[in-house]
Parts: C-alpha cells; structure tokens; sequence
C-alpha cells in the first residue's frame, strides 16, 4: 500500500564553470596567493557539479548530501560572482523531468518547501519561459503532494509505533484533507505523469478507509457498536472502490482483509449481542484532523558539512561598491593633485611673463642667467626634443591597437546578433530566448564610452601637439652647448646701480618663498598619493546589518575623513601663493622695473629670455603629459582586452545556448514530423480530407473520489493558476560601470 510518489531527477547538459569563472577570478583579483586559492576553489566547484548531475545517485543519504552541498555552495557563490546574460553568462540548460524531451528547456538553480521556494524564488530568476514540470502550476501541486505524503509518513509511524486509535484516526483524516486537496489541484493539468492522478485518488480513499477503521474502534471500546459497523462498513466501501478503479497502481488486499475481518466480527456480535441500531454515515461524527506536517522555507546551508568554498571572497556588492569607491577616491585625489599642478603651473606663467628670476640674475647683460642654465642642463638630461619627438611618433599607434581592439569587441557582438536575429523569423515563438539585441545594450554602451574616451583623448593629443610645436625653436635652442645658447641671447648694458639694492633683496626673498610652496606642494602631493583605506570591511557591515549598501553615503563620508585636511592644505597653498604673486607683480617688479635703465637691446635680451623659460617650462609639462597619455593608452589596452574577454565569453555562451537549442529544436521537429506522417497514414481516406489538422484524443481522467462531509476539508484552497505560463522578462541589471582608465593629471585627457 505504501505507494509514493517521487520527481525525478531533472537531466542537465554539461557545462564547464572553470573557464568563466577563472577568467573572471584573474581579471578581478592581483596574481597571487588569492587568486590561486580563488582558481582552485572555482575547480573544486566543477567538481562538485559533477559529483551531483553527472552521474546517477543512488537513493540513499550520501547521494542527498552530493546534492545538498552543490546547492548550499551555488547559494553561497551565486552573490560573489556577476552571474547575468551580460556580464559573466553561464547557461544551464535543463529538460524537462516528467518528459522524454523538450523543444526548449528552462533555465534554473536547484536546490514539500523545495518546489515551494522554486515557485516564489527561483522562478522570478528564470530569463525564458519555464519546462512544464517547474512551471507554477506544477511545483504548487508538487507541494501539495509531498505534504500528504510526508503526513502519511507520520501516520505509518504511529501505526506501527501501536499508539492511540484516537491520534491515528486523525492523522489518517489529514493526510486524507491533503491528497483530495492534490488531486483536486492537478485533475485538469497535463503536466504531470498519468499516474499521478489514480495514485492521488486511491491515496485519498485509501487515508479516509483507515481513518474510519481507527475510529471504529474508539467506537468500540466506547460501546457504540452501531457506529462501529457503520465506520467499517464506509472504510470498506472506500476500499472497494480502490480495488475496482486503481488495482493498477494501489494493492489494497491487506487492508481490505483487515477491514471485513473486523466488519464480519462486529456484525456478528451486534446480531447475536448488542442489537444496536446502525446510522447512516452522514449521521456520523465527523473525526478531527491532526496536522503534523508543514512546508518549510528552504534556508540554506541544508548541508551539515558545508564549507563555503570561496569564503575569502566578498559578495558582488561589495566588490560593485569598492569599484565605485575606487573611482570616486581617484577623482577627489585626481582633483586635490590637478588643483596644486595647476596652481603651480600658473605660478611658472607669471613668473616667466616677468622674466623671473632671470632679470635678478642678469645684472651683468652679457652671460647666461644661472635659471636659464639650470634649465638647458634640465631638457638636456629629460633627453631633449628626441624623447618628445619619440612619445608623440608612438601615440597614433597606441590609439590604433585600441581602436582595433574596441572594434574587434563589438564586431563579435554584430556578427552573433545577426544570427540570432535570422534564427528568431526561422522559428518564431519556439526561439523564446532573450534576443541578443536586448542583452548586448549594457554592452553597446560601454562601447560607446570607451569610444567617446578615445575621440577626446585624440583631441587632448592634438593640444599637446600644437603647444609643442609653439615652442620647439626655443626648446631646441636651449639644448645647444651653452657657447651657442650665449650666442643666441643678446647682450645689454647692465644697470650696474641695482647690483644689491634693497628691491632686488625683497624681489629674491619672495621668488624663494613661491619656492618653497612649490616644494610643500610636491611633497603634499605624494602625501595624498599615498593615502589607503580598505572599504570592503564597512561595505561587509553595511550589508550585513541592512542588507544593502549606500555606497554613496558611506563613501562620500570615509572620502572626506581621509582627504577633509589635505583639501584644506591645497586651500591654504593657494592662498599663500595668490598673495605672493601680488606683491611681486604689484609692488617689487614694478620698482624693479622702473629702476633699470630701458633700452632696445635691454628689452630684446629680456624677451628672449622670457621665451626660454616659458620653453622649459612648456618642455616639461608637454613631457609630463605625453607619459601620461602613454600611460593612459596603455592602462586602456588591459581594460579594453577585459572588455573583449567579456564579449567573447558572452558571444561564445550564447553560441553554446544556440547550439543545443538547435538540436532540440531539430529534434523536436523530426518528431513532429514522424507523428504527422504515422497518424496520416492511420487515418482512412474520408478523414484525411475533412480532418487533415485532427489529433489522438488523451484517454479520459479516472473518475474522482468521492468526498464525504468528515473527510471533506473545512479550509478553502486557493484556485490554482490558469492559463499558460507568461514567459519572465530578463532579470532588471542596471547598466554597467564602464571601467575607465585611470584619470591623468593632464586635464585635457578623459578620466
């Protein structure tokens, strides 16, 4: 009689997490120990996928525990990797368990609470239409099913445990409740295999026939022997009704023995003893009902002995948000650094459209001021006009590989939507995947930003190009010998009246001064370089605590902590210089000025040496900013690989997914094709031409079991869902983060 039914295992294709997974582990984590253990973790995780679909499991403890532990580490693992269509895909494609095959097969994570959570969680996840047998529908009547059973479990066990008739009776009714509730709930679905519906039926009678044996003798020992014969005249009509209708599926011989043994004895002593009258059944007390099973919420881990295999490894919104905190701590670093050179740069400007500190030197007229000497030697040692030269032949070629890569990346994307594009009018409905148009837009996107980043760091180049080429005379002028550079300067009467005079003195004490801020602000730079601070433990607690993250509150507090007295020291740099700058172009420099005797050789020599200083100065900025656009093209080649690695995965899931979807579906169709043919020619002539569209009908439900007002449920069931399954929308990601280079402290070039 212990008939039970059982899911079958669903069948799933082989997929292999290593290579995904790995080049995910190596493009997210630095080379090193981490890394190795992340890679290892990854392979132990193949292996665990394997252990629990590859091969058949026996039906013992050991094989629930392979299962249990792959589905505790797929949870742990599911919020520590970007699993999505358009980040790092996976496709994992499974058939449907209660059929031979499937045109299409849904897409699910596995874990009476199992077919509960795949109906509220795992369903909501799904990017296509689910398979018949975890569509809503069926894993609601699943439920229902295995809370019968596990109810009749209970009442087997107090059976064989001989506990009270009374507890037994009412067990016997509630597992009775639920399997009319299971059959009632799946009488009109296709989904499930025939044998489910008899089973429920015969089950549900079968649980009533026990209910009101047990109570019979309750009945008896309170001397009721009228109702004793009623109640086993019932059981034994249930159970009769099971032999006639479902003896294929339910043997029922031991306990119909049991029952007319029980009726044959009880009559015979009413008959020669009792004489007690016999009520109808309707008359009967109605027995109670005792519940003792509930579906359980699936909270993982379910394993005893699972260890999370990448336990080091923080969840995606961790990583999402130290991402995002990385870049806001460069900006504000970026913004603080720009803000000093730009002062600094400045600084220079002023300095040199005065002639400053050249003219303090050039009291003599006729030598090399020692600034501008310290400055030809400085050019000179950075390698002069060939390392410029050099650095500006390489960018177009830098620009181009990236270029390449870019359209490389997106090329791929083109080709594989163009197929799925012509595969979608080929099969219409029947190709229910997610079009490649719609998951490639996050993509495309960040495509588009790498390509707006390239057209304004062309456009930053050209800007460095052209100051180059303003200056390059007096740049390749101050890198001759120092007798041509003499040669070059002219020669002036010096003013021989300002050698030690009281301007002069003030002049070169503040010139010193702005030195000294130019050194605190190179110093302060590095400080602010320098500055570290690990994130990931207060995002953790965030996410802990509220179970989200405000990255933006969180960050924006710890940014101002870290960086709220370094902004003030710029603030101060910058006002200690603006004041400088005043005295020296307001009051000294003009009384230095009018002081030196004005003629046109003087004013000659001191042009060109003006032009020499902003060279020097313009030689060492244009070098700063052609390393850091190498630097930049450069750091973009890694980023712009990774985005080509990602594309390439996607392309090469998705060509996976296309393939074996093309097998089903030419299966599938072979098939189709086969049963036309077979039922064509089965038919005879007259109704092949009035009924070519006909098909077999099912052969008809076994009849329902009849319900009797004790064993009827007082709880109004929900109506189970009609209508097909709506195919699930993707899941909403929001759009990528396109990684930039990092930003350079030339302002021309994009961050």
């Amino acid at each position: 009689m212990a008939t039970f039914i059982s899911v079958p295992l669903k069948k799933s294709s082989e997929v292999d997490l290593v290579k995904p997974l790995s080049k995910f582990v190596t493009a997210t984590y630095p080379t090193g120990e981490e890394q190795g253990e992340y890679i290892r973790a990854v392979e132990e995780l193949n292996k665990l996928r394997r252990n629990a679909l590859g091969r058949p499991l026996d039906k013992h403890e050991s094989s629930l525990e392979i299962l249990l532990r792959y589905y505790d580490q797929l949870c742990a693992v599911e919020p520590k990797f970007p699993f999505s269509e358009n980040q790092l895909c996976l496709t994992f494609t499974w058939k449907d368990a209660f059929d031979k095959g499937s045109l299409f097969g849904g897409s699910v994570k596995l874990g009476d609470g199992a077919f509960g959570h795949i109906k509220d969680t795992v369903l909501s996840a799904l990017n296509r239409e689910p398979t018949m047998d975890i569509s809503p529908e069926t894993v609601g009547t699943l439920s229902l099913i295995m809370l019968a059973q596990a109810q009749e479990v209970i009442f087997l066990k107090a059976t064989s445990d001989k506990m009270k008739d009374a507890v037994i009776a009412k067990l016997a009714n509630q597992a009775a409740d639920f399997y009319g509730d299971a059959f009632k709930q799946c009488q009109y679905k296709d989904n499930l295999p025939k044998e489910v519906l008899p089973v429920l039926a015969a089950k549900h009678c079968i649980m009533q026939a026990n209910a009101e044996l047990h109570q019979s003798v309750l009945a008896k020992q309170k001397k009721r022997f009228g109702e004793e014969i009623a109640r086993l005249q019932h059981a034994a009509e249930l159970v009769r009704t099971v032999a006639s209708r479902y003896d294929e599926y339910v043997s029922v011989k031991d306990l119909s023995d049991k029952i007319n043994r029980a009726l044959t004895a009880a009559k015979k002593d009413n008959d020669f003893i009792y004489h007690d009258r016999v009520p109808e059944v309707k008359d009967l007390e109605h027995i109670g009902k005792a519940a003792l099973v509930r579906a359980t919420a699936i909270t993982p881990p379910l394993s005893q002995k699972f260890t999370d295999l990448f336990e080091k490894m923080v969840p995606m919104a961790v990583q999402q948000s130290m991402s995002i905190y990385s870049q806001r701590k460069a900006e504000t670093v970026n913004r603080l650094v720009g803000t000093m050179r730009e002062a600094t740069n400045l600084c220079n400007g002023v300095l040199a459209s005065l002639n400053l500190p050249a003219a303090l030197e050039d009291l003599s007229g006729d030598s090399i001021p020692q600034s501008i000497a310290e400055k030809a030697r400085s050019i000179v040692q950075q390698g002069g006009l060939q390392s410029v030269e050099q650095l500006i032949r390489d960018l177009p070629e830098l620009l181009t590989r990236n270029r390449e890569i870019l359209d490389e990346s997106l090329k791929m994307l083109d080709d594989e939507e163009t197929t799925d594009n012509e595969l979608r009018t080929k099969f219409n409905q029947r190709w229910n995947r997610t079009p490649s148009g719609d998951l490639y837009k996050p993509l495309r996107a960040e495509g588009t930003n790498f390509r707006n980043i390239l057209d304004k760091a062309v456009q930053a180049d050209q800007v460095v190009k052209d100051r180059y080429n303003t200056h390059c005379d007096m740049i390749a002028l101050l890198c001759k010998p120092e007798n041509e550079l003499n040669a070059a300067i002219p020669s002036a009467n010096p003013t021989k009246t300002l050698q030690g005079s009281e301007v002069v003195n003030v002049l070169r004490s503040q010139l010193a001064q702005l030195e000294e801020v130019k050194k605190e602000r190179e110093t302060l730079e590095g400080e602010i370089k320098a500055v570290t601070f690990d994130m990931s433990v207060c995002f953790l607690t965030a996410l802990a605590q509220d179970g989200a993250i405000n990255e933006e509150q969180l960050s924006l507090a710890q940014l101002d902590q870290l960086y709220g007295s370094y902004n003030q020291r710029v603030q101060a740099s910058l006002r200690t210089q603006e004041e400088l700058l005043g005295q020296v172009q307001v009051t000294s420099h003009q009384e230095f000025s009018s002081l030196k005797q004005s003629n046109t050789e003087a004013n000659q020599r001191e042009e060109v040496l003006k032009k020499l200083a902003s060279a020097h100065d313009s030689y060492v900025e244009i070098s700063s900013n052609l390393r850091e656009g190498t630097k930049f093209y450069n750091d973009l080649t890694e980023i712009l690989l990774k985005f080509q690695n990602k594309c390439s995965d996607i392309v090469f899931a998705r060509k996976t997914e296309r393939d074996e979807l093309l097998k089903y579906a030419d299966d599938y169709l072979s098939h189709i094709d086969l049963c036309d043919i077979s039922f064509y020619l089965q038919t005879p002539p007259a109704q092949q031409q009035q009924q070519p569209q006909a098909r077999p009908q099912p052969p008809a439900r076994p009849p329902p079991p009849s319900f009797t007002p004790q064993a009827a449920s007082t709880t109004p069931t929900s109506a189970p869902p009609t209508g097909p399954p709506t195919g699930n929308p993707p899941p909403m990601v929001p759009p990528s983060q396109a990684q930039g280079p990092p930003y350079p402290s030339y302002q021309g070039y994009p961050g």
